[in-house]
């Protein structure tokens, strides 16, 4: 092996070793502590939201796995870089390990449900990669087959080998130590109560293609700021709710379900969700009405928004008004059946309709505060994003799909459509910008759920364009006007482009 190859697989021997100690020290004081994740929670902080825009459109539910393994890659490159250089210069290896704990500390160290103990997994993972640094790299020259004498320090290269097996193993041993075990075994041990209060269940169209009328938990989008789940078992939960209202309350896990439960079908939305995109889904909720519990706190007069945070510290800011005006929010316990899944909250998340989710659906519930919007700017505001956020009358082709080629004669064409809280009235198809016509509707329970449609189209030969249009409640006909999600949501018709033959 070449000196210069044989330093680089050092450096990201060293790499190795310190991100694994830190992933397993990282187990024993909180896993968002490890350095990486920290790191990629701050470049979620920072990063500007065309580039957020991108990678949600461009990546969907991967988009954090893709940041995480480009923070991965690129301290992979440093790495071997810095063995390189290291080689000669050790001093630039100690230096690159320093830099690189100090910002794993100071990272994670900003995350809001920090405590000072969160430092120290960057601080040791930084330690132990000097100390396999100054053992891989010795003091004698190194030297090439014809015994030439090459500047720089000789690689101790089975010591990479072994540097990058325990590397391995005590990551190994990080990730099953601070994964979600406990977790699935916590909400697999929860026994959901009955619901006092049971909504009636919708029924879907029989379409091939056409997206099922209850979203099942697996399939759900998520989009969250969470790199690492947060860790909130139901024996340690506690929901505080504070700040203005006359009778402060502090909830356990169990006394949410000792109370009377509701259970209603709601379509939650992000606001990130393009033109024709699929960040929707429809769900049978279970959980406390918030409109209830705000009523026994007692909100104090100027109290006009609902600040909600998750265990790691996100935060959402919802009108006070919405969640009293007589909707089905709610403080949710359960999803499609069965406690709520970890991504999605468990154990306890809100949901209130009619709004996109960074305004309404905060997971990992643990606190309410009554507060005022002109007191407080919730994550997704603070990021100039609108602070109140009803949801857009929306449509969607599921199918046929685009590009595809179908027959010539009759079509099915299918998708859904939803406006919250206000309901969808009408769905309309048109091909190749001609007449719109009417599709036929899902029967509906109510205006919180989206609604499946179906069109049958006698599909001509060429090349076709289909566009869709909805209706809502009150009247208001879809925008065709093509609108970006910044800030309040897109607006837009979709359409797609196939052919028949």
């Amino acid at each position: 092996m070449r000196p210069t190859i044989a330093a680089a697989s050092a450096g990201i021997a060293c790499a190795a070793v310190a991100v694994a100690t830190a992933q397993l020290a990282a187990a024993a004081v909180a896993p968002g502590s490890a350095p990486i994740a920290a790191i990629g929670a701050a470049v979620v902080d920072a990063v500007p939201e065309p580039v957020k825009e991108f990678a949600i459109r461009t990546f969907g539910a991967n988009d954090k796995l893709v940041l995480l393994a480009g923070i991965g890659a690129a301290l992979a490159v440093l790495a071997a870089a810095t063995g390189v250089v290291a080689r000669r210069r050790l001093w630039v290896g100690y230096a690159v390990l320093a830099l690189l704990g100090g910002a794993g500390a100071a990272a994670a160290l900003t995350r809001p449900a920090a405590s000072p103990w969160w430092a120290l997994p960057s601080l040791a993972g930084a330690a132990c990669g000097a100390v396999v640094l100054a053992l891989l790299l010795r003091g004698r020259p190194d030297r090439e087959a014809e015994g030439r004498a090459v500047p720089g320090r000789a690689v101790d290269r089975r010591g990479v080998l072994i540097a990058l097996a325990g590397a391995g193993i005590a990551g190994a041993a990080g990730w099953r130590l601070g994964g979600t075990g406990d977790l699935e075994a916590a909400r697999s041990a929860v026994d959901l109560p009955e619901p006092a209060s049971v909504g009636p269940a919708g029924t879907g169209l029989d379409v091939d293609g056409l997206t099922p009328y209850l979203t099942p938990n697996a399939d759900f989008y998520r989009v969250d700021t969470a790199l690492v789940l947060p860790r909130v078992l139901p024996e340690d939960y506690r929901l505080r709710v504070f700040g203005r209202v006359a009778n402060p309350m502090e909830l356990t896990f169990q006394d949410l379900l000792d109370r009377d439960l509701v259970e209603r079908e709601i379509t939650i939305s992000c606001v990130s969700n393009e033109v024709g995109g699929t960040l929707a889904g429809n769900a049978r909720w279970l959980g406390v009405s918030l409109a209830e519990l705000l009523a026994e706190a007692g909100p104090e007069p100027g109290a006009d928004q609902v600040v909600s945070r998750s265990a790691d510290g996100w935060t959402a800011g919802t009108p006070t008004a919405v969640c009293t005006d007589g909707r089905d929010a709610l403080i949710a316990v359960g999803m499609n059946g069965e406690p709520l899944p970890l991504e999605h909250g468990f154990p306890v998340r809100m949901i209130v309709p009619g709004l996109y989710g960074y305004v309404s659906a905060t997971k990992w519930l643990t606190e309410i505060e009554l507060s005022s919007f002109a007191d407080f700017d919730a994550y997704w505001v603070r990021r100039d994003w609108a602070a109140e956020a009803p949801i857009k009358t929306f449509s969607r082709i599921d199918t046929p799909k685009p590009l595809k080629t179908v027959p010539a004669g009759p079509t099915a064409v299918a998708g859904v459509a939803w406006a919250q809280q206000r309901g969808i009235a009408r769905v309309e198809v048109r091909v190749d910008e001609g007449p719109w016509n009417d599709a036929d509707l899902a029967p509906v329970i109510g205006n919180d759920t989206w609604r499946q449609w179906q069109w049958t189209w006698e599909a001509e030969p060429g090349r076709r364009k289909l566009e869709v249009r909805a209706t809502a409640g009150d009247g208001e006909v879809q925008t065709g006007e093509r609108v970006t999600p910044f800030p309040d949501g897109a607006t837009g018709w979709h359409s797609v482009v196939l052919n028949a033959e």
